[in-house]
């Protein structure tokens, strides 16, 4: 991703003095811009808007939540500075945390900037089609390492011990996308919202076991990390990006969220075919099979993990269709679309196989 000559403050919904604003807080945090910043919009809509920044000279990127039909808690661009401020200087590979501001009157919202980090984006299909078997081989290998690595991470010892409540995660998750659900689910079909009370009233009932605690990035897959993709040998992760669903809980719970984003709904969720999705990732049991490789944690209750998983995505697809709605559109988006798949796959889940 490159910034052109023909980039604008207008491409990435940012005023010029908008990035005046942005320019003083990076000033205050001890990394002045060189020049007036110029910003080109990398991605948003679904989540939190992520904007490339340079001055010519170099490049961050600022994260920021949507405009309209926010959640709350849904988009906290501190916590992502926080927690990767942390985990940067433990060595996990996360972009360098450069400022953070919290007051929502400079550009509408909180926003955060790191420095621009590169490497490739396997975001789509097409990204996915153009790295022949070995190499998706390598970078599903290169994934589970450095989850089994961020596991390890001790949370007190980088000082997040006020992170999050090291026991009870899933009761937690539950409590927390049951009241998301509340938010964003009163316009999903009767059908959904019987499926939805169905999968909750059986995950309450069933909760995974916690024997792990550590930091737990929570949306976990390969479109939220950036690698390092030589022709021949080890693909590397550069950086693990998008950490606004992060705490510490279950370790477990991330590996059944890479999981569960195999499953075909999510190009809906999307709203395009994702390279995650592909036949050539492993699926879950052989994803489980690498991270246990890679010497994560034990996987204590996998199964009763994805079915929460399951819940928790498809509580996420309802609110991106809660946003499309807000924001005037017709119908449902092709996110409200998968809710009901992702809640069926979820109460398909045998939580006590045999």
């Amino acid at each position: 991703m490159t910034a052109t000559d023909q980039d604008t403050p207008g491409d990435a919904g940012l005023s010029a003095d908008e990035l005046v604003a942005v320019a003083a807080v990076m000033t205050e945090a001890g990394e002045p811009p060189a020049a007036p910043l110029r910003a080109r919009l990398v991605s948003g809509g679904r989540s939190n808007l992520t904007v490339r920044l340079d001055d010519g000279e170099v490049a961050w990127v600022l994260r920021t939540p949507p405009r309209a039909g926010r959640t709350p808690s849904a988009h906290d661009v501190a916590r992502e500075f926080r927690v990767t401020s942390a985990l940067g200087r433990a060595g996990v590979p996360v972009p360098p945390a450069v400022a953070l501001s919290e007051d929502e009157s400079l550009i509408g919202g909180p926003f955060a900037v790191a420095r621009f980090v590169e490497g490739r984006s396997l975001q789509s299909a097409d990204d996915l089609a153009g790295l022949p078997d070995d190499r998706v081989e390598a970078a599903v290998a290169a994934l589970a390492d450095a989850l089994a690595r961020l596991h390890e991470v001790d949370h007190v010892a980088v000082g997040l011990e006020r992170f999050g409540r090291p026991d009870g995660y899933a009761a937690r998750q539950l409590k927390r996308w049951s009241g998301q659900w509340e938010i964003v689910g009163e316009a999903q079909p009767e059908p959904v919202r019987r499926a939805a009370a169905a999968l909750a009233a059986r995950l309450g009932q069933r909760l995974p076991e916690q024997r792990s605690t550590g930091i737990v990035h929570g949306d976990y897959r390969i479109d939220n990390t950036l690698l390092r993709v030589p022709a021949t040998g080890p693909v590397e992760v550069a950086a693990i990006v998008d950490w606004e669903l992060s705490t510490i809980g279950d370790p477990v719970a991330d590996v059944a969220m890479m999981c569960v984003y195999r499953h075909p709904a999510f190009d809906q969720v999307l709203g395009f075919p994702s390279a995650w999705t592909e036949t050539r990732v492993p699926d879950v049991a052989g994803l489980a099979a690498a991270y246990e490789r890679a010497g994560g944690v034990p996987l204590v209750d996998l199964e009763r993990h994805l079915a929460l998983g399951y819940y928790k995505l498809a509580v996420i697809a309802a609110g991106i269709d809660h946003r499309h709605r807000a924001a005037g559109g017709e119908g449902l988006s092709s996110a409200g679309e998968s809710v009901g798949p992702l809640l069926d796959a979820g109460l398909a889940v045998d939580p006590d196989p045999a």
